[in-house]
């Protein structure tokens, strides 16, 4: 993942790259009956060992990141986050 969303320019301060806030978690869902879920059972409540990345880019950026996260997930439907920050500068 963190390649996808470096190769769309996400996660990049200065000269380093792939620049991220990682952490685990578990998942849990329970796919309906016209799902097809990646990993688990229609039906069942199931639960996964999961990563949880935070990380940034350009406002410019958003739509190739959120675009190449999309492409590069195994996932029918992850979840993004996409939360606007104020620009330092101006505060």
């Amino acid at each position: 993942m963190l390649d996808a969303i470096a190769s769309a320019g996400g996660g990049q301060i200065g000269s380093y790259t792939h620049c991220a806030f990682t952490h685990t978690g578990v998942g849990r869902f329970k796919p309906a009956g016209d799902a097809h879920p990646h990993i688990g059972a229609v039906g069942e409540i199931n639960a996964v060992d999961e990563w949880r990345i935070e990380t940034f880019c350009a406002r410019s950026q958003g739509r190739a990141v959120v675009d190449a996260i999309r492409a590069a997930h195994p996932y029918e439907q992850p979840v993004i986050y996409v939360i606007p920050l104020l620009d330092p500068d101006t505060l």
